[in-house]
């Protein structure tokens, strides 16, 4: 058997760009339940940088910018492309999360559903286009690959 244990705390934070980081921040706890964490604004009160924590897991949420870097990363909506990655959130009550989501508005992409490795999940789009998984498969689970296929 394969032991994986938990770490004590994130140590992949992605960053996601927005157009409206503050619509952003509030959506997010409000739709799928982060919670502030920091949230650092700019002398003429917008956004320059937010922390979010869901669980031990974290992400970073910041503007979208013109600058070099900025053009490396983009909002869906401004990137033209289909999104290329997307955060799995491993939750409880996944039943009830997303009907959250979907009070919310999110746009359900795929239907939840019971898995054949034994979680349940849903995937969804959120207001700026970004791709977000759910549900409760949990890789960190002392279940091997091989015993999830037995």
């Amino acid at each position: 058997m394969v032991s994986r244990l938990k770490p004590p705390g994130a140590t992949i934070i992605p960053t996601l760009r927005y157009n409206d980081v503050a619509a952003a921040v509030e959506w997010l706890c409000r739709a799928f339940g982060f919670e502030k964490h920091l949230v650092v604004l700019e002398d003429d009160g917008t956004v320059a940088h937010a922390e979010l924590t869901f669980g031990n897991g974290m992400i970073m949420v910041d503007p979208a910018r013109d600058d070099a870097f900025g053009q490396l990363q983009k909002p869906p909506g401004q990137a033209g492309a289909v999104v290329c990655q997307s955060p799995y959130i491993i939750v409880d009550g996944v039943d009830q999360h997303y009907a959250d989501a979907i009070a919310a508005g999110a746009e359900i992409v795929v239907d939840i559903q019971d898995q054949d490795y034994g979680g349940r999940d849903y995937s969804c789009r959120d207001p700026e286009g970004y791709l977000w998984n759910f549900g409760t498969y949990d890789p960190w689970s002392t279940t091997s690959p091989d015993e999830v296929a037995a």
